[in-house]
C-alpha cells in the first residue's frame, strides 16, 4: 500500500505533498510523489523520516498531466490512495477550462483526497 500525490508548482500543489505525507505517515506506507512542475522538485516541507520516491514526468513537456498521473497507477499498483491540491475556481473558469483536479478525481480507479490549502 502506497499514497501518491501529483505536485504541481502552485502553492496547493506543494500543500498537497504536506499533507500527502502526513497521509502516508497516517497509514505508515511509502510515499510516491509525481513531479508535474517542469523543474526539480522541492522536498523540504517533507518530515526528514519520510520515505518518498520522486517520479519524475516522462514524455513531452505538454504532455497531459492526468494521463501521466494514472500511468504511475499502473506502474505502482500498490497505490491505495491518490493525493491532490484543489483551489476555488469561478464558474467562468470551470466552463472554460477543464481541471486536472476534477478529472482525476473523476477517472482515479483510487480513492482521491483533495486538500484545500490555507
Amino acid at each position: 500500500m502506497s499514497v501518491l500525490v501529483a505536485v504541481t508548482d502552485s502553492p496547493e500543489g506543494i500543500y498537497s505533498l504536506s499533507a500527502a505525507a502526513d497521509e502516508a505517515a497516517l497509514l505508515s506506507t511509502d510515499l510516491i510523489a509525481v513531479n508535474l512542475t517542469l523543474g526539480k522538485l522541492d522536498l523540504t516541507v517533507l518530515p526528514e523520516d519520510c520515505k518518498v520516491t520522486v517520479v519524475e514526468r516522462a514524455g513531452r513537456e505538454d504532455r497531459d498531466p492526468v494521463a501521466a498521473v494514472l500511468d504511475e497507477l499502473d506502474e505502482f499498483p500498490e497505490v491505495s490512495r491518490i493525493v491532490i491540491g484543489i483551489r476555488k475556481r469561478s464558474r467562468v473558469g470551470k466552463a472554460l477550462l477543464g481541471s486536472v483536479s476534477q478529472r482525476l478525481l473523476l477517472t482515479s480507479p483510487v480513492p482521491v483526497l483533495a486538500v484545500k490549502a490555507p
